[in-house]
């Protein structure tokens, strides 16, 4: 294999594909990047087993084939070489890197013991459509309330729900849950699917502009393609959790405050509470104001802010950094929190735009009761 390409365009493709990459593996494999140089450009591979990631990229082709480098350490290296031309050529067990007047040699294994997966032709698959900053923007406001431990893998994933010309989208991981809807362009028919969180976000990570794209689904698989890199991954199985048997219908408490004030108040108290397992925080509604306290090993913080209280005075004991993520992933000046006991969920919501719900269980302490 022998190939010549602009040095760049080498890294940055090969740092997109690395975010496929297996971290943590006994098969030494699933860390490379297959290297497939034919006609006019290179392509570039990687698979963990989940998820997979291919970028073609064009390039001066001398000598076609096909090998594999060891992903991480192949694109920490090309981004080092960026700013010249680069120039890869194979022999039996690796490749010579040359830029400028320099050469580095780097170990390889066989393309041949790179695993194949499934990725049949989107022609038979299910799909939906919707705009590139729309899908970007649903997936930074979920993803965050994904499980990221083992004992729940269905967890790990979000749910993708098309109906009616709405994609509905519902992620939990058992403390915490956010919901998001939004307007698809297409859809070739209803469709039901849990994708691991970690593919929404290299997803995410592609997505820069208004463009229309393109999301394809079989039973087991999705597929989505932007700007000649394309994302394959394994979709989880089993039955999701029902939002509508989870979220409250009716509260007895609720609070209409500034969304600056709540995190400047929760990033202020943070920072006492940093070194504390739970970042507990307690919240003492009444009289028209919101107090939020926290307590640590390092002191106390306390903060006051004003609030439009309808409904029964209330204390709560949170977590800080949960109450704080969903106030972020919100965007209007006002948000609405309702409650209905102290030990109950709670809902956080935009004060109008209600296309994003968040829901956080409290912690049952004494301070609350």
């Amino acid at each position: 294999m022998k190939f010549i390409c602009d040095g760049m365009i080498l890294a940055d493709a090969s740092l997109t594909v690395s975010k496929a990459c297996a971290v943590r593996t006994t098969n030494p494999i699933l860390e490379c990047i297959k290297l497939k140089a034919e006609n006019d450009g290179l392509t570039l591979t990687a698979y963990d087993g989940e998820i997979s990631i291919e970028k073609k990229i064009i390039a001066d082709v001398l000598e076609e084939g096909e090998l594999c480098v060891t992903g991480k350490t192949f694109a920490d290296f090309v981004n080092k070489i960026s700013a010249f031309e680069v120039t890869v050529v194979s022999d039996e067990t690796g490749i010579f890197i040359r830029y400028t007047d320099s050469e580095t040699y780097m170990q390889t294994l066989s393309a041949a013991d790179y695993p194949k997966f499934n990725t049949s032709d989107n022609a038979d698959k299910d799909y939906f459509t919707m705009k590139e900053n729309t899908l970007k923007n649903i997936i930074s406001k979920i993803v965050f309330c994904c499980a990221t431990d083992e004992s729940r893998p269905l967890l790990k994933g979000a749910l993708l729900e098309t109906k009616d010309g709405k994609l509905n989208v519902t992620a939990l991981d058992g403390v915490r849950m956010a919901c998001a809807t939004c307007d698809v362009e297409e859809s070739s028919v209803d469709m039901k699917i849990v994708c691991p969180a970690r593919t929404l976000t290299e997803i995410a990570r592609m997505l820069d502009g208004e463009d229309d794209i393109k999301i394809y689904a079989s039973k087991n698989m999705l597929s989505v393609e932007v700007q000649n890199t394309v994302i394959n991954s394994r979709l989880y199985a089993g039955e999701f959790v029902k939002k509508e048997n989870i979220f409250p219908i009716d509260f007895t408490t609720r609070v209409t405050v500034k969304r600056a004030d709540v995190i400047e108040s929760l990033e202020r108290a943070s920072v006492m509470i940093r070194n504390e397992k739970n970042n507990r925080v307690l919240l003492d509604i009444k009289n028209g104001k919101i107090v939020l306290s926290a307590n640590s090993g390092m002191g106390k913080v306390e903060e006051t802010m004003n609030a439009d209280l309808d409904g029964k005075e209330l204390k709560i004991v949170m977590n800080g950094k949960f109450l704080l993520d969903a106030v972020k992933a919100l965007d209007e000046e006002q948000v609405l929190i309702s409650f209905n006991t102290s030990v109950s969920p709670f809902t956080l919501e935009n004060l109008e735009d209600k296309a994003y719900q968040y829901l956080i269980l409290p912690m049952r302490t004494r301070a609350a009761e």
